[in-house]
């Protein structure tokens, strides 16, 4: 890291509070739309999978510009490139608010996300490089609490606007925290000096295509694979192949290119290539289990989108406690590797304990403790995860692993939420014919309770063979609620197992590890 780039007193303080306000604008808009879309759906007059397409074009276009974020910023100076992606966030969240179709909204949704995507690794690495050597455990900590604490507050605070105002408010909330943080940028942030820049000649914009259409399309797939029935569907299958072929051609560009929009060759670092791949747990994890919490709460527990979103506020409270405490272990010299294996351990623990607990009739006193739990293990993955990653790098080579973790972090939690969706899907039908082949339909202990149950409806005026179909339906939705819960509890244990399983990975990581170097001029 440049001298020059190190800040002390209150020009630190500004700069550390206008990265973290971008990097949380960035990740609760990935979530806050989630309680809205029901809202949307019935004011623009569309359905669901039409719907779905806010939050995948803003996925997509996430995706994308993360890993090119090093570049452009090398291109256009850090400063300026972060401050233009704050102004393109900031008109794109008032046009997505103005909106009036919903091709608009899918549009402006787009525009949103490449502004949004270049905030989170840039505001990182901004946060690393105001910060001296010694104090950069320090820096992941306090950048890592807007990240870990993003995805659980905006369930809530949509709730919140979507119940008392109108869903337009989700985004509106965002201009008057762009504007400030476009100011703070242009008046405190430096950019580092870089020693080349390209012509447009020599910009990689094959690279750029190939690294568009495959992430796009594999984006598409994770979001709408479920819906559409994966490979029975020709346009997932069509989007399949050309995921793979545009990956595999991405790989082989960048690795020939004289100017790569990616650099690949920082892979070859051990740590980075494990951190990596840890990231990518981690997105699984964290996201996966955001997604899953909310639904089992609304479908088996009939809470409303606002209740459940305050229940995980624990959770993140906790990781903010956990986050300078865990910066101060780094600093002091704990080794990054003892604290990852202990996240996993944790995070495996909070799985097997929701597993436990998890019932049709589970009260919010039952979830407390699990999700504090779960709050001190991602407290105690993501700095030293990052730490970890980074640790054998030098130079610009921190912005492109920073990039790397972060594009990996996003397509976990991509992959998290399809798979756990698919998982919840295929185990509820499973569960479901399991327990009607197993119900004795004809004995007297369920044929009493059928009678019982069309008694109540009687009483209630019904005929005799209305209250009968109603009483069968009643059974029939006690099975499916049985059957979806059988489901949930699957989902955790795998969850579990899953972050049991990345333990031995650490023990790759090289001895040492954790002992950051000093970029030089990182974007």
């Amino acid at each position: 890291m440049e001298d020059n780039l190190v800040e002390y007193g209150y020009r630190r303080v500004i700069i550390t509070i206008t990265a973290i306000l971008c990097a949380l604008l960035e990740i609760v808009d990935t979530t806050i739309v989630n309680v809205a879309l029901n809202d949307m759906k019935g004011s623009l007059g569309v359905t669901l999978t039409d719907v779905a397409w806010v939050v995948t074009a803003y996925a997509i276009a996430n995706v994308i510009v993360v890993p090119m974020s090093s570049w452009l910023s090398q291109q256009f100076g850090r400063r300026n490139y972060f401050a233009a992606s704050i102004i393109i966030f900031t008109v794109s969240s008032f046009l997505c608010g103005n909106s009036s179709t919903i091709t608009e909204l899918i549009l402006f949704r787009f525009i949103q996300g490449l502004g949004g995507g270049a905030l989170l690794v840039t505001a990182q690495t901004i946060i690393t490089e105001s910060y001296p050597k010694e104090k950069r455990g320090m820096a992941q900590a306090i950048y890592g609490m807007g990240v870990i604490i993003g995805p659980t507050l905006g369930p809530p605070l949509g709730g919140y606007l979507v119940d008392h105002f109108s869903w337009p408010y989700i985004f509106y909330i965002n201009i008057p925290i762009g504007i400030a943080a476009t100011i703070m940028t242009l008046i405190f942030v430096k950019s580092p000096k870089y020693s080349t820049k390209l012509s447009v000649r020599q910009v990689d914009f094959i690279g750029i295509a190939l690294l568009s259409v495959a992430v796009g399309s594999l984006q598409f797939v994770l979001e709408h694979g479920q819906q559409d029935d994966w490979f029975n569907n020709n346009k997932i299958l069509i989007l399949s192949i050309l995921a793979v072929f545009g990956f595999f051609f991405f790989i082989w560009r960048e690795i020939v290119a004289e100017h790569p929009i990616v650099n690949l060759r920082v892979l070859k670092d051990n740590n980075l290539a494990i951190g990596t791949i840890m990231s990518f747990i981690l997105g699984f994890g964290l996201y996966g289990s955001t997604f899953i919490i909310p639904i089992y709460l609304q479908s088996i527990l009939g809470w409303t989108a606002t209740q459940s979103g305050m229940l995980l506020i624990p959770s993140s409270i906790t990781t903010a406690f956990m986050m300078p405490f865990i910066g101060m272990l780094l600093q002091k010299g704990v080794s990054p590797k003892y604290l990852v294996a202990s996240g996993f351990l944790i995070f495996f623990i909070y799985c097997q304990w929701s597993y436990r607990i998890l019932t049709a009739d589970t009260g919010s006193e039952h979830f407390i403790w699990p999700l504090v739990l779960r709050g001190m293990g991602m407290g105690l993955l993501f700095i030293p995860i990052t730490t970890l990653s980074l640790s054998g790098l030098k130079g610009r080579e921190i912005g492109d692993g920073a990039a790397f973790t972060g594009m990996m972090r996003q397509l976990g939690g991509s992959f998290g939420i399809a798979i756990i969706t698919t998982m919840i899907s295929t185990w509820n039908a499973n569960h479901r014919s399991d327990l009607v082949s197993h119900m004795p339909v004809f004995s007297q202990e369920v044929q009493a309770r059928i009678s019982s149950m069309t008694q109540m409806f009687m009483s209630k005026g019904f005929s005799a063979n209305d209250a009968l179909n109603k009483a069968y339906q009643l059974l029939d939705f006690g099975v499916s609620k049985q059957a979806a819960l059988l489901a949930y509890m699957d989902v955790f244990l795998v969850l579990g197992n899953l972050f049991l399983a990345c333990i031995p990975f650490i023990l790759l990581i090289k001895k040492g590890a954790g002992k950051m170097t000093a970029p030089v001029d990182a974007h």
